[in-house]
């Protein structure tokens, strides 16, 4: 034993006594016979698939050459026997794939059955499906064979879902490992999946071979490591462990039909087997999937199964005797649940395909597995509860048939019969219609399995239901001598006027109200509102019946409006027109603005959608039409749409009442949809001055028209900014306080502006066009630096130069709102287009100002990715400018990412290496640290980085960031083309790498 073996013997003993030692790696090397001897124990320590990872782990480390840079593995006498000694461990397993799947990882197999490639002399270079396996000497056709069985296995283990295992505390400082063997793993992969077709025909091949295999074994193995290799011995026919052709058909062919459900094959009866393991009740359960999928069984086979059966019966669409054969399983119970459930799924499938003929067959599919379900005491299924939704008598009578099959017929079970009991009671309190609960009741089953206490109280408790809905006071000998009362008519026909939404329907159901009881049936929903501008004209309709319908039609349709029914508002809107048009002309119009307001929404609806199509003239044309009415006075009458059959009459309509949101919307519309030239050039001036959506949407107009324009043209957007300050200003009152001074006094609640700051908010919250509200942000991002006057920590937004620098009375402006205004306004903007770069910038620098790092950093980095394809072109200069660069590297040093810091110094037009060297000198950094060194590429900062590990003894990093220095690319005697190259490369995988952090 070496003296440091015999150390931690000693170590061992003092510190745990009787505790069995776990035997080292390398004691292995230093004994050959130690390996055999350990293998043979009964719980050997470590385990052998511990060994496997352990001889390939050190058979694999880097090494570090005398100028530190880290080499791949050498190829010594060391390192071939480390890996000697892992095959030799696969070997004592006996190539058992499905132990080696158990315990390695992709990685590490690989590696170990690569290495066994390499032995089994596989000539290098040539691929797998070109090697002809007669020819090749049994040990090396057998390692291709086992690679290739690998290769599909792991393609298809691949492919099934895995529980990710979250990390604890103790696991975080291995999470880089763990993404590095993630990503062999998934390169593995790549290369195994694209020589999927290869890996099937070798072993299509080898299916095709009638010899007897060999597989290496502890001998072979330690022959290849000895001078008795080269007579060749190991190349031989008698070398090795004998694998028998129907071994190795057996674990091919179970190798494809786990894998493809391969059909087709055969598998002997094997007394003693070397190679093969083989899971009966999973090689039985594959073998019914091939029958199922290939229609090879029928009831005449005598090893035909319950599941052969269905599935013959489905394949001939004998779909009654399928559901026949679930009603007798009811009773038998062979078949299992799960079975019977995905018979259900298909047929529903096929339902939702367009076969709507097997409806009928679904339904009692499902009953049929309710009641088996019910009879095992399991709770009834979510589609059999909602096919109680809305039953028929026939479906009633079908649920008591097999009910009553579904019991033993001799002597039922004690538990069967409680269960069911249950399951009748659960039945009739499901039911609505009383008339089925009473068909449930009356049955010889019901009767038999419920007592006499137990139907009475039910018999009560439908009693009392009846009861709360109004339908009798008297006891109910049977459920079907119930009387209709007028007051279940009435009820009824409420019902009715609440659900429906066809007008004819309404006006019917309203005459046969009126004709039962007189009193205001528009009560009847307290949720059917119309505008209060509209109440008074409306109930000021002297006729009962009328006066319902108006207000109900224009209830419902405004309901349909505002859930985007806009098919069904038209429908309501002009029958309520119809009906107005023959008695009141004022109630007309206000109809035909309602409907003007409908168009606009639907239109506005739909460009919010996606449709880029541009609103009808006919549209537009009325839209003017309403913007150009007299505010006091008259109002010109709007015409419809060409499709109705009413004339445009001019009349004057004193007291007309209107409402706000029409002209406010009206107004916006023509914004969105660009109409600058009318509402800047034609709209009248006296409309202007007394309406003050037009004035703003003039004003919004013409600042946009004039963008970008000479500097003179500034008047109209003078002009804008005047009118938005009123609005975000506040009425001040001078007062002297006790002491004599004199105090200001703000007045929040009293607007000095055209519009108070809410309803402008509402306004702007109905715009939609990008420039529109661009200028808008612009404007409020100005106002809001000159209120705050901080010119450090300044938001910054497009068009900023066209705004005033100052205000006069700064003083009467409410901060607050001026605040809460430009956030609300960027957020609404960015909730209609989320890749706005310039209106990301400005949100995240309004984050950035609140002190909302992480915040502000994910939209600094949206900001890029929206313009750069996420981060694979160049982010344009103009979007990460050095201001935003800074504020970023803010970002990141306040969430204390040092090393992040940094690699951002590197991204400004001068580098600023002050900022990178504090960065990179604090100890401790909440970023990944050393794995973000593959970004940098300025020498400067990783000569730096080197000279701070070495002062700290961190060995390791300091190896990472020599490495990085070490890179070809980045050696400064390059041309400029190649640096620039280089550092590119590294901005994009830097950025890429940030966004998957923050997004």
């Amino acid at each position: 034993m070496s003296a440091e073996a015999a150390d931690r013997v000693a170590a061992a003993i003092g510190s745990r006594p009787g505790t069995p030692l776990q035997t080292s790696w390398f004691e292995f090397l230093l004994d050959v016979s130690l390996l055999e001897k350990h293998l043979q124990k009964s719980n050997p320590d470590p385990t052998p698939v511990q060994l496997i990872i352990q001889f390939l782990e050190q058979a694999s480390k880097p090494s570090v050459n005398e100028q530190n840079q880290v080499q791949p593995p050498v190829d010594n006498r060391r390192n071939r026997t480390l890996k000697l000694l892992a095959l030799k461990v696969a070997a004592h397993m006996k190539w058992d794939l499905d132990l080696l799947e158990k315990g390695l990882t992709i990685p590490v197999l690989n590696m170990l059955l690569n290495e066994l490639l390499c032995v089994s002399k596989v000539p290098p270079g040539v691929k797998h499906v070109d090697l002809d396996l007669s020819t090749l000497p049994p040990t090396t056709a057998m390692a291709v064979i086992i690679y290739n069985r690998w290769a599909i296995r792991t393609i298809v283990l691949s492919s099934f879902p895995e529980k990710q295992t979250k990390p604890g505390p103790h696991q975080m400082n291995m999470l880089n490992i763990v993404q590095q063997e993630k990503e062999m793993t998934e390169n593995i992969l790549t290369v195994l999946k694209e020589q999927a077709n290869d890996s099937i025909s070798v072993l299509e091949g080898a299916l095709r071979l009638k010899k007897d295999f060999y597989v290496h074994t502890l001998r072979t193995l330690d022959l290849l490591a000895s001078d008795a290799a080269a007579n060749g011995e190991t190349e031989s026919s008698t070398a090795g462990l004998r694998i028998s052709a129907d071994e190795l058909h057996c674990q091919v062919g179970r190798d494809f039909l786990s894998s493809f459900l391969f059909a087709g094959l055969y598998f002997l009866p094997l007394d003693s087997t070397v190679h093969v393991h083989l899971d009966e009740k999973r090689l039985a359960g594959y073998w019914n999937a091939c029958k199922a999928l290939t229609g090879d069984c029928g009831s005449s086979d005598p090893q035909t199964t319950p599941y052969d059966h269905i599935n013959s019966l489905i394949r001939a669409y004998n779909y009654q005797a399928v559901i026949e054969a679930f009603i007798k399983d009811n009773v038998s119970r062979s078949l299992p649940n799960h079975f019977r459930r995905s018979v259900l799924r298909e047929f529903m499938y096929k339902v939702q395909q367009g076969e709507s003929s097997l409806d009928e067959v679904c339904h009692k599919l499902c009953v049929c597995n309710a009641i088996r379900d019910a009879l095992e005491g399991e709770v009834l299924g979510v589609r059999f509860q909602q096919l109680l939704l809305k039953p028929s008598k026939r479906m009633v009578d079908f649920i008591l048939e097999v009910c009553t099959r579904s019991l033993e017929k001799d002597r039922p079970a004690e538990t069967s019969r409680r269960n069911m009991a249950i399951f009748m009671k659960t039945l009739c309190e499901s039911l609505e219609d009383l008339s089925l609960v009473f068909v449930v009741s009356s049955h010889k089953l019901f009767m038999e399995l419920l007592k006499e206490e137990e139907r009475k109280l039910l018999v009560e408790q439908m009693r009392k239901r009846s009861a709360t809905v109004n339908l009798s006071a008297k006891p109910l000998p049977s459920f079907y001598d119930i009387p209709a009362s007028a007051s279940v008519n009435i009820g009824q026909l409420e019902q009715q006027l609440i659900l429906l939404l066809e007008p004819r329907r309404i006006r019917q159901i309203l005459i046969e109200l009126h004709g039962m009881a007189e009193r205001p049936f528009w009560r009847v929903n307290s949720k059917w509102e119309v505008p209060p501008d509209y109440i008074n004209v409306i109930l000021g309709i002297k006729d009962n019946l009328t006066k319902d319908l108006v207000y109900i039609l224009m209830a419902k349709g405004l309901h349909c409006i505002s859930i985007k029914d806009f098919a069904h508002a038209r429908q309501l809107f002009s029958a309520c027109l119809e009906l107005v048009t023959e008695f009141s002309p004022k109630l007309r119009q206000v109809m035909l603005n309602e409907m003007l307001l409908l168009e606009v929404r639907a239109h506005e609806s739909m460009a919010a959608e996606g449709s880029k199509e541009r609103p009808p003239p006919d549209l537009v044309s009325r839209v003017r039409g309403y913007l150009e009415m007299r505010i006091h006075g008259e109002q010109p009458e709007l015409s419809l749409p060409k499709s109705t059959s009413h004339h445009s009459v001019q009349r004057n309509l004193p007291n007309l009442p209107l409402r706000q949101v029409v002209g406010e919307e009206c107004v916006a519309f023509m914004l969105n949809w660009r109409e600058n030239d009318y509402l800047t050039l034609q709209v009248p001036p006296s409309l202007v001055m007394n309406n003050p959506y037009i004035k703003l949407g003039q004003l919004l107009a013409s600042t946009c028209k004039e963008l970008p324009g000479p500097k003179e043209s500034r008047r109209t957007a003078k002009e804008l900014w005047d009118v938005v300050v009123q609005i975000c200003s506040v009425s001040i009152q001078h007062k002297r306080n006790s002491d004599g001074r004199v105090g200001l006094i703000k007045h929040r609640e009293s607007s000095m502006g055209i519009l108070h700051r809410s309803k402008f908010i509402t306004f702007v919250k109905k715009l939609r066009e990008p420039l529109v509200l661009t200028t808008l942000i612009s404007l409020f991002v100005r106002l809001h630096s000159i209120v705050r006057d901080d010119i450090v920590n300044e938001v910054t937004a497009e068009h900023l130069s066209i705004w005033p620098s100052s205000l006069p009375n700064i003083q009467a402006v409410d901060v607050e709102a001026v605040a809460v205004t430009v956030k609300e306004l960027v957020s609404y903007a960015l909730t209609l287009n989320p890749n706005n770069q310039s209106w990301l910038i400005t949100q995240a620098d309004i984050y950035f100002v609140t002190n909302q790092y992480s915040a502000a950093l994910n939209l600094y980095l949206q900001a890029g990715a929206v313009c750069s394809d996420f981060f694979t072109k160049a982010v344009s200069p103009d979007v990460y400018t050095d201001q935003v660069l800074k504020r970023m590297i803010k970002c990141c040093s306040m969430m204390n990412c040092h090393t992040q810091v940094a690699v951002l110094c590197q991204f400004l037009r001068e580098v600023d290496y002050m900022t990178a060297f504090k960065a990179l000198q604090e100890p401790n950094s909440h970023d990944a640290m050393d794995s973000f060194y593959d970004y940098i590429w300025d020498v400067t900062i990783l000569e730096y980085l080197t000279h701070i590990h070495h002062k700290r003894g961190e060995t390791e990093k300091r190896q990472i960031a020599i490495k990085a220095i070490g890179q070809t690319e980045l050696n400064t005697s390059n041309p400029e083309e190649v640096l620039q190259l280089a550092a590119q490369k590294r901005k994009k995988r830097f950025l890429q790498a940030m966004a998957k952090l923050y997004f």
